[in-house]
């Protein structure tokens, strides 16, 4: 199994990812919110273990922009705000479950096994299609009738955004949140990628439109 551990305190991190290696889970780090999107996308974990008081994007942040992204994996929140109101949150927000700090190891390794069996895909995990498009729910890889295509980062996170909306206009705004996740940019910025990925989306005969006013959407060919 694999674990995608976000958590920002130096000790607990160390303690928990020397914890699970001796129980045959392999860990990837990370202690940033800002980078815990990218991690999530290149290393395909089996479970999130999700902090909420990160630097950079919080928590809830990273879970709402992943979701938006396509990204499926089970996440477990662990966070020492243990309020109902913020279990709801969380919950709300696309968390499969909640567990507060301080907490039992044994406990956690067994919520994060549960996780990781409900992940399991039980056919294919390609999402459902847009004109032959699809987000595969392993590897977040965007597919064209089954084949992962070669997009550069930033045009397969806004590929990801506008196939969670096919046929439906998405703003700038949000593609610009989905595409430079806590990076301080104009919303013009998100142009010169839709540049690019119209001219990978050309052979497809899927189009990338523009709508004035109301930012980006995808129309499948006539």
């Amino acid at each position: 199994m694999k674990l995608l551990l976000i958590e920002d305190n130096p000790a607990m991190q160390t303690t928990l990812q020397r914890s699970f290696e001796r129980r045959g889970i392999t860990v990837v780090p990370c202690t940033d919110g800002t980078r815990a999107l990218d991690r999530w996308r290149a290393s395909v974990p089996d479970v999130v273990v999700l902090d909420l008081s990160l630097p950079g994007l919080d928590g809830l942040q990273v879970l709402t922009l992943a979701r938006a992204e396509g990204l499926r994996t089970p996440v477990l929140i662990l966070t020492a705000r243990g309020t109902v109101g913020d279990r709801i949150l969380g919950l709300n927000t696309g968390a499969d479950d909640y567990l507060p700090k301080p907490f039992d190891l044994d406990e956690l390794e067994a919520r994060i096994r549960a996780l990781a069996r409900r992940g399991e895909p039980a056919a294919p995990s390609t999402s459902p299609s847009f004109a032959g498009l699809g987000v595969d729910g392993d590897s977040g890889a965007v597919c064209l009738n089954g084949t992962p295509m070669e997009l550069a980062p930033r045009e397969a996170a806004m590929l990801r955004a506008l196939l969670a909306r096919p046929g439906q206009a998405v703003a700038k705004e949000r593609l610009v949140e989905a595409v430079f996740p806590g990076e301080d940019v104009q919303p013009d910025a998100i142009e010169v990628v839709a540049y690019r990925l119209r001219k990978r989306l050309a052979p497809t005969g899927v189009q990338l439109v523009t709508l004035r006013g109301l930012g980006y959407l995808l129309k499948a060919g006539a």
